[in-house]
């Protein structure tokens, strides 16, 4: 459990170090349900008589109540402070769960992704600018890949719980008022969540600063900050090109099912558990450009080699390695969108910066589906693989980073 770290992680202060490990509590058992939910939601869905494009209506639901309120979100962030928000997302996923262990329809289903939408707008614009006001710059990247640390090793632990619940026959109850199976699997994450929220309340404090002459500002819109949104709406736009081909894609060339394909997928979870704080750090050794260029150029060498696989071995090792790139280069981002905004600003920031995340994975899965369609299963990760080489080209060359100078962390 990512309850603590090292002390070199933490800031000396002790009182944001506290705050900063309850968010990573927080966060880890929010996480547990979260690679069950996109590998087995669409079976779950069939279970309750949902069509294929109905299923696909669940995701898309999701994905529209993000784009539409992170901005928002993130506004009221910045104007009612941090933990409020955090606080009203755990809850929310907490909800979530509890939603999921009782649907019986189509919509009910619909409705809960809606929850879950809301949920995760609130909980995690909340935790980067909770990140970010706490770490201080000379911390950020680490701060950053502790957060995506936590996440990964909550997922994981909820993916191995979630498989032996579903495999194992388990009830609760009994008669025809016994619950097994997905009822009581989701019970179970709205139990999780709802410990992670009482770390949340004992230990997170408001990190909001005080209100200033910015607060009421917009956002200034320099050439690096249009630069970090355009390259975020791409690259988001670019891997959800392969995003609904994928796992029918390798089922096809590797004559595997899907149950071989999530064991292929856990060397690169524990990737994610174990290495984004180290690489964050080298974010802040080395500044945040080496290390986005680099996670974006060896993630653009990683989709042109997906089409070559040919073994389940091969594609964990690729993947393995696809995450770390992606360990590298995300905290570098993350911790540069503070960078160039505002304390007062933050919030209002990871919310434009999301939204232009979020709305190019809604763009994405249309455009791969039709080059899958029309010029051939291997057109999706090539032009992946080209465009991430391009957004790399992109922020070498154009943008500009400041060094920044060690400043202490603000106080929880």
């Amino acid at each position: 459990m990512p309850d603590s770290a090292p002390p070199a992680m933490a800031p000396a202060d002790p009182k944001p170090a506290r705050s900063l490990r309850a968010l990573w509590q927080g966060v880890f058992y929010v996480s547990w349900p979260f690679f069950i939910l996109s590998l087995l939601l669409p079976v779950y869905g069939k279970q309750v008589g949902a069509s294929v494009v109905e299923i696909g209506l669940f995701f898309s639901a999701f994905s529209l109540v993000t784009v539409l309120l992170r901005p928002l979100v993130g506004w009221g962030i910045d104007r009612y402070g941090r933990r409020p928000f955090l606080l009203a997302g755990l809850l929310g996923y907490a909800l979530t769960m509890l939603s999921f262990a009782f649907i019986d329809q189509v919509w009910s289903m619909v409705a809960a992704r809606v929850l879950q939408g809301v949920s995760s707008s609130f909980v995690w614009l909340a935790a980067n600018a909770i990140t970010a006001d706490l770490a201080g710059n000379a911390r950020r990247g680490r701060a950053f890949g502790s957060l995506a640390q936590a996440s990964a090793r909550g997922s994981i632990v909820g993916t191995f719980v979630g498989f032996a619940v579903l495999s194992s026959g388990l009830t609760l109850g009994g008669n025809e008022y016994a619950l097994g199976g997905w009822p009581l699997l989701f019970l179970g994450y709205a139990l999780v969540a709802l410990i992670g929220l009482a770390c949340a309340l004992r230990g997170v404090s408001e990190t909001r600063p005080a209100a200033g002459p910015r607060a009421s500002q917009p956002i200034a819109w320099s050439r690096n900050w249009a630069l970090l949104l355009l390259v975020t709406l791409v690259t988001g736009a670019s891997w959800a090109l392969v995003s609904p081909i994928l796992i029918i894609f390798l089922q096809d060339r590797l004559a595997v099912g899907v149950d071989v394909l999530s064991w292929a997928f856990l060397p690169s979870a524990l990737v994610w558990a174990l290495l984004p704080s180290h690489l964050g750090r080298l974010a802040d050794r080395f500044g945040r450009k080496p290390l986005m260029v680099a996670g974006l150029v060896a993630a653009a060498l990683s989709s042109l080699l997906i089409p070559s696989l040919t073994s389940v071995v091969a594609l964990a090792v690729l993947w393995a390695f696809q995450a770390l790139c992606y360990a590298a280069g995300d905290p570098a981002e993350q911790a540069l969108v503070a960078d160039l905004t505002g304390g007062d600003q933050r919030g209002r920031a990871y919310g434009i910066y999301v939204a232009c995340n979020d709305l190019g994975a809604t763009i994405g899965p249309l455009g791969g589906a039709w080059l899958y369609q029309h010029l051939g299963a291997q057109a999706p990760f090539q032009a992946n693989g080209l465009v991430l080489a391009l957004c790399a080209v992109a922020i070498g060359l154009l943008l500009r980073e400041a060094r920044q100078s060690a400043t202490p962390p603000q106080r929880g």
